[in-house]
């Protein structure tokens, strides 16, 4: 299990260390379903600053609402709400351009491309779980949580 970019550790291992995590849908489920990795987001969630940018809101909104329906879809969106979590609506022109600029360049996602211009433009770690992120290692700071088998 991978952890913490540079010590290998849990983000809450260097209590030194604090850290700004960006967290993506796919860890932001892990967490509220309890999936591998969970206890990393957990720590994350710790940290001074966490941050949840609305695609990620969105997404995990129409995923549940698809998948699981309208209540737990809005439980969810109120658990979240209730998290002691930076939520930003509000996108600036460099965090757009980033986005376009990953989006034409990188085969990604455009909601994944929203998110990680996020991240750089934050300065945090990418906290996810999705293997679509491959695509911009080195871009930016990335916390992969174990993958789900297929």
């Amino acid at each position: 299990m991978k952890h913490g970019p540079e010590t290998g550790k849990p983000p809450s291992a260097d209590k030194s260390a604090s850290s700004v995590y960006l967290l993506d849908t796919s860890a932001l489920l892990s967490f509220i379903e309890d999936e591998e990795g969970a206890d990393c987001v957990e720590q994350a969630l710790k940290q001074k600053e966490t941050i949840v940018p609305w695609p990620v809101l969105l997404e995990m909104y129409y995923i549940t609402l698809q998948e699981e329906g309208q209540s737990e879809a809005d439980r969810r969106f109120a658990l979240v709400k209730q998290l002691k979590v930076n939520i930003p609506y509000d996108m600036d022109e460099a965090t757009v351009l980033t986005a376009a600029r990953l989006k034409a360049r990188h085969r990604v996602s455009l909601a994944d491309a929203i998110i990680a211009a996020f991240a750089i433009r934050k300065d945090a770690i990418l906290m996810h779980k999705d293997p679509e992120f491959d695509a911009l290692t080195g871009l930016l700071k990335m916390e992969a949580l174990p993958y789900k088998d297929k």
